[in-house]
C-alpha cells in the first residue's frame, strides 16, 4: 500500500459566536458552512444557549477571560485567514475581542508577529434570535459600534439590525431605496464595508440585498423562497462571506457567491424533526 506523502493544505477560517443547541444557527450553522465550502473551520465560543428551532429558552454567557484563552489558543497555532464574529451578548465580551484584534494589528503584539496578523473580518451584528430572544444586551450596543465595528472589513445588518445601528424605528426601512441609504449612511459612520439585507423587506416578490465599500454597489436579488420558514439564515450568510475570504476572494465577490450559497441553503432546505433547517451542504 502506498502511503500518501503530499496531504491538501486547507485555508483557516474563524468563528467568535454563541452556540445553538438545536443545530441551526450559531457556530454550528457556521462550521458546516465553512466545511461546505472545503474551509477548516475554528470556534471560539461566547455563549451557550438552550435552543431549538421554536426558541432560545437560557442563555450562559462566556468569562471574558475565557475568550480571550480561546483567542489566545487558535491563534498560537492555527491563525485564521479570515474571521466572522456572531453572537456576542454582552459588552465585556465585545471589549475582549475588540482588545484582541487591535492587538493584532499593533507592533506591541508578541515577537510571532508572522503568525498573529490580522485577518479580515465580517461583523454579523447579531441582536435578537428568529424566535425574539435577544441575543446582544442592549447596553452592549455602545461598546459593539464604538470598539469592534470600526475594526471590521464587511458589517452585515439585517433590517431590524441597521434599525437599531441607526437609532431609528424598523418600519422606516421597507424599500430598497431605504436599504442603499442605511447602507451610504453606515459606511459613512464606520469606515467599513456594508451589506445591509432585505430579507425582511416586504417586496413579496425577492429577497434584496444592498452592498456598498464606499466604492463599489452591488444589487444583490434572489427571488424569495416560498413556505420555507427557518433561523441561522444571517449566520450562514455571514459564514458564507468568511469562507470565500478565507478561499482568497476579495470582498465584494466573496458576497456576491454567498448570496449564492445562501439561497441555495435555503431553496434546498431539509426537514428535521417538525421543522425545516437550512443546507448548508447543499452541495
Amino acid at each position: 500500500m502506498t502511503r500518501r506523502t503530499h496531504r491538501a493544505r486547507q485555508p483557516i477560517a474563524l468563528t467568535v459566536a454563541g452556540s445553538d443547541s438545536g443545530g441551526g444557527a450559531g457556530l454550528q450553522a457556521d462550521l458546516k458552512t465553512f466545511l461546505a465550502l472545503g474551509v477548516h473551520g475554528t470556534s471560539v465560543v461566547t455563549c451557550l444557549t438552550a435552543q431549538n428551532p421554536a426558541a432560545v429558552t437560557a442563555t450562559h454567557a462566556t468569562p471574558p477571560a475565557f475568550v480571550r484563552a480561546q483567542l489566545d489558543a487558535v491563534w498560537a497555532e492555527l491563525p485564521p485567514a479570515a474571521a466572522k464574529t456572531g453572537m456576542l451578548f454582552n459588552a465585556e465580551i465585545i471589549q475582549t475581542v475588540a482588545d484582541f484584534w487591535t492587538e493584532l494589528g499593533s507592533a506591541r503584539t508578541s515577537a510571532r508577529k508572522t503568525s498573529r496578523k490580522t485577518p479580515p473580518l465580517v461583523v454579523d451584528p447579531v441582536m435578537i434570535a428568529t424566535s425574539g430572544a435577544r441575543l446582544l444586551q442592549s447596553d452592549a450596543i455602545a461598546a459593539l459600534v464604538t470598539r469592534l465595528v470600526p475594526l471590521a472589513t464587511l458589517l452585515t445588518p439585517n433590517v431590524d439590525e441597521l434599525a437599531a445601528l441607526l437609532g431609528r424605528p424598523a418600519a422606516e426601512f421597507n424599500s430598497v431605496e431605504e436599504l442603499r441609504c442605511a447602507a451610504r449612511e453606515l459606511r459613512s459612520r464606520y469606515g467599513c464595508a456594508i451589506l445591509a439585507k432585505g430579507g425582511h423587506l416586504t417586496d413579496p416578490a425577492e429577497a434584496t440585498d444592498i452592498f456598498w465599500d464606499g466604492r463599489e454597489e452591488l444589487l444583490l436579488s434572489a427571488p424569495r423562497i416560498r413556505g420555507v420558514a427557518t433561523h441561522g439564515t444571517g449566520c450562514t450568510y455571514a459564514a458564507a462571506i468568511t469562507g470565500y475570504l478565507a478561499l482568497g476572494c476579495r470582498l465584494s465577490h466573496a458576497v456576491q457567491l454567498a448570496k449564492e450559497h445562501i439561497t441555495q441553503a435555503i431553496d434546498q432546505s431539509i426537514r428535521i424533526g417538525h421543522h425545516t433547517a437550512l443546507n448548508p451542504l447543499w452541495r
